[in-house]
């Protein structure tokens, strides 16, 4: 057997641009969170990014997952709502506050997210950030149930009982961690 030996002669490039940027940015940051956030404010999304908030907002970085998860959000990304929710219901990285909880528990219903409808039902049954409406929060859950959300079912089993699902969550008061 022969084998054959290729050489390949490349072109030196030049050690420095002539005129800064010309060749684009050389070694960008890729792999960092800011390098994340950034492809959020540009507007860039992808399930990749929109799971990066995910692993800020456990670190404690609040504000930055909120930037990642409100883009995320703009373009459909059903779960990015549901945190928004809950980063809004605990006063994270922003003001507590159960109104915009609820719309963003909302948008994920309507856009068909089971978690959204079981969270948005939670809502409606409790009162909380919204108007009160037993009868459709009933019918949000059942939805959910429909869509094999195991805590859904659990709840209509329980007669539609919250506690059932979030023990005393109705008499928690709000007190900022910080």
């Amino acid at each position: 057997m022969k084998h054959i030996a290729v050489i390949f002669c490349l072109a030196a490039a030049p050690l420095a641009a002539e005129e800064p940027g010309q060749y684009g940015t050389l070694n960008p940051d890729e792999l960092t969170w800011q390098s994340q956030i950034d492809k959020a404010k540009r507007g860039e999304t992808s399930m990749t990014l929109c799971a990066s908030g995910y692993m800020l907002t456990k670190s404690g970085d609040h504000a930055a997952a909120r930037t990642i998860f409100e883009a995320c959000a703009r373009d459909g990304y059903t779960g990015t709502m549901t945190w928004m929710s809950q980063l809004d219901n605990n006063g994270l990285g922003g003001e507590y506050n159960p109104d915009a909880a609820a719309e963003w528990d909302r948008r994920a219903a309507e856009a068909g997210d089971p978690v959204g409808r079981f969270n948005y039902g939670l809502d409606l049954l409790r009162g909380h950030g919204v108007s009160q409406d037993e009868a459709l929060g009933r019918r949000y859950v059942d939805a959910a149930a429909a869509d094999g959300l195991e805590i859904a079912k659990r709840l209509q089993d329980a007669g539609y009982d919250p506690d059932e699902v979030t023990p005393d969550a109705d008499n928690w008061k709000y007190a900022p961690l910080f």
